[in-house]
């Protein structure tokens, strides 16, 4: 009883400077600054002692059983803290996405085309499995966009126009203009105005009726383009002395099928056209000039050399 008396007056700030050394030296006494803290934190005035007092006998009777309920304890309360910590991440995060993301992004599949107008009122065309985004809240300060894939671009006159690609950066006025890029494949068209393509830190700058083309690498300065838009608007691919491997994916984006080639050069030049419309068409139109057969498996097309 005297030692709990003296733990009573102790957690009241009633003890003399002697007693209280005295309850340091017991084995307890870390036990009860623990309780002391702890009800200080909870409470604006005098600790209550009998809770207190409870508390410590409670430590002293059942400690191993005690533990555990004070683990269990925190353990269920942390994994409260947790969840709503989480909600409240994903509240903060999907609120800042909203007021921050100020990207407009579009995007095209295998067979299909998306026109879309600019808040200029540019007019965009964008080709199959290709990606476009731009800055919407930068526009009118900065005309800028970022492209994957393939596009038509009817500009309207005004800033600085300029479109971001993998392989290079075209910049314009106000003009027309085809840019495709796609794997090891760079090429801008140009149909109206000037055009000025950044490629590699060099800049070269395309009138009416050239083209700018880099394959493997190895660039090109085409001349005579007379059409008046590409020709992928009016459902057709059409081609210059361009590896068959990169017709195949044109081939794969306009359809849904996967192409395999065997024993063949893939690298053989061709020119030539094929339709979006049908399938049995556009490989015909592909195999003869290159002296190749195909055949169909439900969605694979295995083109292989031609035997007379």
């Amino acid at each position: 009883m005297k030692n709990e008396k003296s733990v009573l007056k102790w957690l009241n700030n009633e003890l003399s400077s002697k007693e209280i050394n005295d309850l340091k030296k017991s084995e307890n006494f870390k036990t009860l600054e623990k309780i002391a803290h702890y009800s200080s934190q909870m409470q604006a005035s005098k600790v209550n002692a009998k809770e207190a007092l409870a508390a410590f006998r409670l430590k002293n009777s059942s400690k191993t059983k005690d533990t555990l309920t004070i683990t269990k304890v925190r353990k269920l309360n942390f994994a409260k803290y947790y969840k709503y910590a989480a909600i409240l991440v994903v509240a903060i995060t999907v609120g800042y996405l909203t007021l921050y993301n100020t990207s407009t992004d579009y995007t095209t599949n295998i067979a299909q085309t998306k026109t879309i107008t600019l808040p200029d009122n540019s007019q965009v065309i964008l080709n199959a499995v290709s990606a476009l985004s731009f800055n919407k809240k930068k526009w009118e300060k900065e005309r800028h966009l970022n492209l994957h894939g393939e596009a038509f671009f009817k500009v309207s006159k005004g800033e600085k126009f300029t479109v971001e690609t993998g392989a290079g950066n075209i910049q314009v006025l106000g003009t027309q203009f085809n840019v495709k890029e796609r794997d090891d494949y760079f090429e801008v068209q140009c149909y109206e105005g000037l055009v000025a393509v950044t490629y590699n830190n060099e800049t070269v700058k395309l009138s009416k009726g050239k083209v700018f083309r880099v394959i493997d690498n190895k660039i090109e300065i085409i001349e005579g383009l007379n059409s008046q838009n590409p020709s992928w608007i009016n459902n057709e691919s059409s081609f210059v002395k361009v590896p068959l491997k990169h017709i195949i994916e044109d081939l794969e984006n306009n359809y849904d099928i996967k192409i395999v080639t065997k024993d063949i050069n893939t690298n053989k030049l061709f020119t030539g056209t094929f339709t979006h419309n049908n399938l049995d068409i556009a490989l015909q139109l592909i195999t003869t000039p290159l002296k190749l057969t195909y055949k169909a498996e439900g969605n694979t097309i295995t083109l292989y050399k031609y035997e007379e």
